[in-house]
């Protein structure tokens, strides 16, 4: 399941990239001003930011600072004559841009290469001693098939395609089971702790103090 976050203050472009990336199986919502996406940003995780660079509120710029602090990729939106916005774009640290008006392929295109460069799309995904086939949804560590329960791969998808990052119990509660953590449920915890021992990520799959989880690699 990848989320993408289209930072676009223009209605009708913001939707054009929404349709032609669900078109592709991704999950977006849309923000149409810089103050927006980083209150998106801060609440749930995205594998991918598309974020234009005139946004009302807050910049492009001023708001890839702070998205960047969160190891997201993004690809800049630029106007068509912004050789200028493009190059501080690349230098500061964005994956790609996109010029408008662009071709919906391109636009596909790009966002593909940069989640593959990310390790999002691969059908193998290798880490932390385990082998995992996304295609045929099956685990093998050492060579040897691992039996998860269902709930357990879709929380082991999310772990990895992850690593490094501290993540709240109620975002992977979000992704993982949909809806909202009710107070005091032990269901994530419960989850991570089989998980633990399955995969021998005993010291990998940590816990962070007032967060929840992080898979060290």
């Amino acid at each position: 399941m990848i989320n993408i976050l289209i930072a676009e203050d223009n209605e009708y472009i913001a939707n054009l990239i929404k349709l032609s990336l669900r078109q592709m199986g991704y999950f977006c919502d849309v923000a149409y001003d810089g103050e927006e996406a980083a209150n998106l940003a801060e609440k749930k995780v995205y594998d991918l930011v598309l974020l234009d660079v005139m946004m009302p509120k807050v910049d492009g710029f001023t708001l890839f600072e702070y998205i960047h602090q969160m190891n997201i990729p993004v690809i800049f939106i630029t106007a068509k004559n912004s050789v200028n916005d493009r190059v501080k774009g690349l230098k500061m640290g964005a994956d790609d841009y996109i010029v408008k008006p662009f071709e919906v392929l391109e636009l596909q295109a790009r966002v593909e290469v940069v989640l593959r460069r990310y390790n999002k799309t691969s059908k193998i995904i290798d880490i932390a001693g385990l082998s995992i086939d996304t295609e045929s949804m099956t685990v093998k560590k050492d060579g040897e098939e691992l039996r998860l329960t269902p709930k357990e791969y879709e929380l082991l998808i999310f772990l990895a395609r992850n690593p490094g990052k501290a993540l709240y119990r109620e975002t992977i509660y979000e992704r993982v089971w949909g809806g909202e953590l009710e107070y005091g449920s032990k269901t994530v915890d419960l989850h991570i702790q089989r998980l633990r021992k399955k995969a021998g990520w005993e010291k990998r799959l940590v816990s962070v103090s007032k967060v929840g989880y992080k898979l060290e690699v």
